[in-house]
């Protein structure tokens, strides 16, 4: 019985496969990014008065703000920029379909590719 040799890739080949992954690392997280995907529940809650106890800082927060060059004006929208969470329940089932059909592929190929190599060292017997 012969020892099973995987198939031997090329440096061009590895090359491509590493530019393939960074190029769609890039732009997985680039492209939310350019539609206005990214962020899109966060907004500013707005107060009328801008003072430390309406932000709901204590006297030891609004001195380590203020060391950090904050007024309760300037400090009011980081204080009060809040993500507002919202499922989007038809794009949630689009994803998990997605999702479960990939991993079902995925599967189905390793199965596949996992018996090919099975037969092949043990075909003889």
């Amino acid at each position: 019985m012969s020892r099973y040799i995987p198939p031997q890739q090329s440096k061009a080949g590895q090359i491509l496969d590493i530019a393939v992954v960074v190029v769609a690392i890039f732009v997985a997280l680039w492209l939310p990014l350019k539609l206005g995907l990214a962020g899109a529940a966060k907004s500013i809650d707005a107060l009328d008065t801008k003072t430390w106890d309406a932000l709901g800082q204590n006297a030891t927060m609004a001195a380590i703000w203020e060391k950090l060059g904050y007024t309760p004006e300037t400090a009011h929208d980081v204080i009060r920029n809040h993500f507002h969470y919202i499922i989007d329940w038809p794009t949630l089932i689009i994803m998990a379909v997605v999702l479960i059909a990939y991993f079902v592929f995925l599967f189905r190929a390793s199965d596949r590719e996992y018996r090919e190599v099975i037969n092949e060292k043990f075909d003889d017997r």
